[in-house]
């Protein structure tokens, strides 16, 4: 659900699950710098878990803006009018370690929010 996109749809479904009655939450990996495709981040994490499918002598630098500058654009234009080739970020420096860590914290961070939901009391029957 971390797609820009995806957005107002999994809110919606948060606030009708809520008004239903039902315990619920969503998880997102959301960029914490601006790097939201193709850029250092992704990079990092597609290095250290598939390495043979980063090309990198294609790698290039893209819109470097924040996405919070940039997300009403990307939700009604798409990717390629806000980034002509594509990447939202700067793949430069991206390393296998560098994703394995944001790997590693994802998943920390995904195991909190999880046992937070579970140790929360429902809220209907």
């Amino acid at each position: 659900n971390a797609h820009g996109g995806n957005r107002d749809a999994v809110s919606a479904a948060l606030s009708r699950l809520t008004d239903e009655g039902r315990r619920c939450g969503a998880f997102s990996v959301a960029p914490r710098n601006g790097d939201a495709h193709a850029g250092r981040t992704e990079t990092s994490l597609l290095l250290h878990l598939d390495p043979a499918a980063v090309r990198g002598e294609r790698a290039a630098a893209g819109e470097k803006r924040p996405i919070a500058e940039l997300i009403g654009r990307l939700r009604t234009e798409g990717v390629r009018p806000v980034s002509p080739n594509g990447v939202l970020g700067d793949p430069a420096g991206a390393t296998a370690a560098e994703g394995r860590r944001l790997l590693e914290q994802a998943a920390d961070e995904c195991v909190a929010t999880l046992d937070a939901l579970i140790s929360r009391e429902p809220d209907g029957d």
